[in-house]
């Protein structure tokens, strides 16, 4: 099998810092687990914007420069006593998913969407949950996948 540093594959992280520790948990989380399997720091552009609800257009930027193999999403959203979670989680996850249907760049879906903190904080922990880790794994598995033949 072909190590990630081996190739021209080019990570994106697109991290929403409306909850900024979780994010900077779920970011190192991803990193860490670039760098267990051999990507190197000029294979990763991270990509900071202020929260959920940004990440689908920085990412559309990024899949139009065709340049990166995959993006990677992180981020929280924690439901509050509004319907604003629904709405921001809910539009995030179909911007995502609207830019995976396009068949360009993979974008990977490593948005947190809790009830509470406490689940976040623990999703994020390295430690506990580290969804940042298996965002970043699952970037890693799709990336190796073959490109389909062109239509």
């Amino acid at each position: 099998m072909i190590s990630p540093s081996k190739t021209s594959t080019r990570y994106a992280i697109v991290v929403a810092d409306f909850y900024r520790d979780i994010a900077d948990a779920l970011l190192a989380g991803a990193e860490a687990a670039l760098a267990e399997a051999g990507v190197v720091r000029e294979q990763i552009t991270c990509v900071r914007v202020p929260g959920a609800f940004e990440i689908p257009h920085a990412c559309a930027r990024l899949v139009r420069r065709e340049y990166y193999s995959v993006i990677i999403t992180l981020g929280a959203v924690v439901r509050g006593e509004t319907p604003h979670f629904d709405y921001v989680a809910g539009e995030c996850a179909r911007g995502v998913m609207e830019l995976n249907l396009l068949g360009k760049t993979p974008v990977i879906f490593g948005v947190l969407t809790t009830d509470t903190m406490e689940q976040a904080r623990a999703r994020a922990d390295t430690d506990k949950g580290d969804k940042g880790g298996a965002a970043a794994r699952a970037a890693m598995a799709v990336a190796k996948l073959p490109n389909p033949a062109p239509r």
